[in-house]
């Protein structure tokens, strides 16, 4: 993604995600927006975009980020697929996860979470990787090394934990106890 649609995902992030009245737009229950309505309330708190690099962003997100729907009336509605600070309801149903699940983190946090387990922070989950690949993407992103670690999510299931599925594919679930993770061996680089 170039430059340009770098800056729009994170603006659009930071508004669909944690502040919305930022730019004066007000999200559903659901965390939805008419997009017409946010590329307005955009370009009058001075962060113009188009349709076409919203478009862009939402189809070009590796992470799907974003949702595009129409609702009843035709009026095209996006939210963000998970990762909300404030009160939204995506409507998520309780799944059986895969057996085992995966998250990247600074290496610098592991620590805190080998004693206290993953805490959701300011989020209303825990995000959860079905894959290494994907869970070292996400690791990379914080700073220092990247860390991996690993989720007995059957044996977390099996005590009564609870997970929902994301749109985009991320495993949510609401706190990860440090007797269910494990940190993967720190692998070679360019493996």
């Amino acid at each position: 993604m170039d430059a340009d649609l770098v800056r729009v995902s994170k603006r659009l992030s930071l508004v669909l995600r944690h502040r919305p009245g930022s730019v004066g737009v007000t999200l559903d229950p659901q965390g939805w927006v008419p997009v017409d309505t946010l590329l307005a309330a955009l370009a009058a708190h001075g962060s113009p975009i188009t349709r076409a690099q919203l478009d862009a962003v939402v189809a070009g997100n590796d992470k799907q980020r974003f949702a595009i729907r129409e609702d009843d009336g035709g009026r095209a509605l996006i939210r963000a697929s998970q990762g909300h600070s404030i009160g939204v309801d995506l409507g998520l149903v309780d799944q059986s996860p895969p057996a085992v699940l995966f998250h990247g983190t600074s290496a610098e946090s592991v620590p805190s979470i080998l004693r206290s387990g993953l805490v959701k922070g300011r989020r209303h989950a825990v995000h959860l990787s079905v894959d290494l690949p994907t869970a070292r993407r996400v690791g990379d992103r914080r700073r220092g090394a990247t860390a991996l670690l690993s989720v007995d999510a059957a044996a977390m299931e099996a005590a009564g934990h609870r997970f929902q599925r994301s749109a985009n594919g991320v495993w949510l679930t609401a706190h990860v106890p440090p007797t269910f993770i494990r940190r993967l061996d720190a692998e070679p680089p360019g493996e």
